[in-house]
């Protein structure tokens, strides 16, 4: 081992009472950005976000947006150096599931592992990259980086747009490299090259002005519940997810012959993906059609039913109004607008009086599957964890990647550090020290590697 090495690897070790300490700060805080009810977690969380740059020698701004605040921040050592710009989030998901063995937002540690709503997704890795950084511009390396925390990415990112366009707070960088991902096994590492987009949408069909005794009124009065899914099965084939909307597919480039390679080179284990999810049975089973479906290809999603009774036993009544959540995952090419208005084309021909509402929409993106920041990526992740990591795409989306995207034009890499039983997303979320403290390894080994790159 090189004292270099052994230099890193005494500093993880002496941060780590301070890494548990921030997360479990940070974790207690239920700064859920999609429900108006906790607005001020969500700006409290800004807040130590905020404090936590400042207390790591970091310029630091809040940046107000006409929604939640970006927190901005970061090191200016040579103008002369490559910038680079990391990008986590700190608002998280409700944790309303009855599967909770725990508050979700009363952190635990059990000996690290990190228990509670947000370690994972993605407060954990965030504060990971914080201290990988930290160290590499505490030993000299020449480069640049700044941090971009974001209060906003799981509503969609709406105010993010308008946040970048503060060039004093948030400099255009010379790379951006993202956080937010899922590996596919605690075996292999795994980074994404690209995302799927979003179109998320609510159906309304409102039949009378209220609820009617169906022995009363049954045969003759509409039922809107019967009617909304009698629209799902003219959009999606409910066996083969196939989508039945004219056009869907037009705009959909399939990946290529290397990609589905590199797909198949990933450690991929389609028992591993079910038991992780807890599913049972898939619609098929075949390893690289399993990838190609929850990576590459869009899809027609069913959220929610709502309308009638929901408690205990059957109340005989006939709905007066439906609502049908749905939801597009879209593939490099396509654009939500396109399939919001194939989408409400086809309901009108079905069912002129059924209402169609937007409800959020993120673009797909695909980034950069060779060349030297790639490579970087490779090897960071190699030293940070023992192993190169497969390129793969991911099904979800990143709002904000986009918007970096077209607003500057340089190379967005991702080094995500989560794990499918992490449960991102799910009850019981936790995040380990495992994966904190490779992924601290991983960032300062980027970081050395982007410093020999050429500002753009």
């Amino acid at each position: 081992m090189s004292d270099l090495q052994r230099q890193l690897d005494t500093y993880i070790k002496d941060i780590r009472p301070r890494y548990e300490d921030m997360l479990g700060q940070a974790v207690e805080i239920p700064s859920i950005s999609m429900d108006p009810r906790h607005t001020p977690d969500v700006r409290r969380m800004a807040e130590l976000a905020a404090q936590y740059l400042r207390a790591a020698g970091a310029e630091t701004h809040i940046v107000e947006t006409p929604g939640y605040p970006v927190v901005s921040g970061g090191w200016t050592v040579d103008p002369s150096y490559p910038t680079v710009t990391v990008y986590n989030h700190m608002d998280v998901q409700p944790a309303q599931e009855p599967e909770w063995k725990q508050a979700p937002f009363a952190f635990q540690n059990d000996n690290g592992i990190y228990r509670g709503r947000g370690a994972t997704d993605d407060k954990g890795p965030a504060l990971a990259a914080l201290f990988g950084a930290r160290y590499a511009i505490e030993q000299g390396v020449p480069i640049n980086v700044r941090f971009l925390w974001e209060l906003e990415e799981e509503n969609g990112s709406p105010s993010f747009a308008a946040a970048i366009k503060n060039r004093a707070a948030i400099p255009r960088p010379d790379s951006v490299v993202i956080s937010d991902t899922i590996w596919l096994s605690k075996n292999q590492p795994a980074m994404p090259y690209g995302l799927r987009g979003l179109l998320g949408a609510r159906l309304l069909l409102r039949t009378g002005s209220k609820d009617a005794h169906s022995g009363v009124t049954g045969g003759a009065a509409r039922n809107p519940l019967a009617e909304l899914m009698d629209i799902v099965h003219a959009c999606v084939d409910a066996k083969t997810g196939k989508v039945k909307i004219p056009g869907f597919y037009e705009d959909v480039v399939e990946p290529t012959k290397a990609e589905i390679k590199s797909f198949l080179q990933s450690g991929f284990q389609v028992n591993r993906f079910k038991q992780a999810y807890g599913f049972k049975t898939l619609r098929t089973q075949d390893p690289a059609e399993v990838m190609r479906r929850i990576w590459a290809a869009p899809t027609f999603e069913v959220h929610g039913l709502v309308g009638g009774y929901h408690g205990p036993g059957v109340k005989t009544v006939v709905p007066g109004h439906g609502e049908l959540k749905v939801s597009m995952r879209l593939v490099p090419n396509q654009t939500p607008e396109k399939a919001f208005a194939l989408l409400k084309k086809h309901v009108a021909k079905l069912r002129p009086e059924v209402t169609v509402e937007r409800e959020g929409m993120l673009h797909p993106c695909r980034g950069l599957f060779d060349g030297p920041y790639v490579d970087a990526v490779k090897r960071a992740v190699k030293a940070g964890f023992g192993k190169e990591p497969a390129f793969i795409r991911e099904g979800g989306s990143i709002g904000a990647v986009v918007t970096m995207q077209k607003a500057w034009k340089v190379p967005i890499l991702f080094m995500g550090l989560s794990l499918p039983e992490h449960g991102y997303h799910a009850p019981n979320e936790y995040f380990d020290w495992g994966q904190a403290s490779g992924g601290m390894k991983a960032f300062v080994h980027y970081l050395r590697e982007l410093a020999k790159m050429e500002k753009r």
